[in-house]
């Protein structure tokens, strides 16, 4: 029998019971106007990651919390199809222009004409409610290399106003550091709670 990774027994035993208590918020962050955690996981995990997220919404939901489950993946596909790069456009211009160039086009409408951050807020329900609101950011490898999730969470401040979890698919480094996809520099400036 496999032995159960650590991201799981992290996910039950310490986020799922700060996430279902009446107010997650000082359970998950040091931060009146930031309640966002980290969840770091292995990237090669991604699929049973999915699996236990899943599984995860559907514990919260029957402790009386209404759970949104926003994925980066499909934030990132709207973005770039309405700036007309859907489809294989993204891939052509790598094609003519080179990698390095995609990428800077990639992160500039993120950043610049559809934000991303304005995508993942539009996302949450217009009624949200701290006390009862959870909302779960999921497919963040999708933004790797374009985009680093710590600027994200920190446009999201006065925003988003609920517990909210990054699933991050990557590795930490020292107490507040953490490396995107395990590939890129540590970066050291998360603020938000690292589970």
């Amino acid at each position: 029998m496999t032995p159960t990774p650590s991201w799981k027994a992290r996910l039950t035993g310490r986020l799922e019971p700060a996430l279902i208590k009446e107010d997650p918020r000082p359970g998950i962050s040091a931060y009146h106007d930031m309640p966002f955690v980290v969840f770091v996981y292995p990237p090669e995990d991604e699929l049973e990651l999915r699996k236990e997220v899943t599984l995860l919404a559907t514990r919260l939901g029957q402790k009386g919390k209404r759970v949104t489950r926003i994925s980066l993946a499909e934030c990132l596909a709207a973005a770039l199809a309405a700036e007309g790069l859907g489809g294989g456009a993204l891939a052509a211009a790598e094609r003519e222009a080179g990698l390095p160039l995609a990428i800077e086009t990639a992160f500039s409408v993120l950043a610049e004409y559809q934000r991303l951050d304005r995508l993942v807020a539009a996302r949450v329900p217009k009624d949200a409610d701290p006390l009862r609101d959870v909302v779960l950011l999921v497919r963040a490898g999708a933004l790797y290399p374009l985009y680093r999730t710590s600027a994200l969470l920190e446009q999201l401040v006065g925003q988003v106003a609920v517990p909210t979890v990054l699933f991050y698919p990557g590795e930490t480094d020292g107490p507040a550091g953490l490396r995107f996809m395990g590939a890129i520099d540590a970066e050291h400036n998360y603020r938000p709670r690292i589970f």
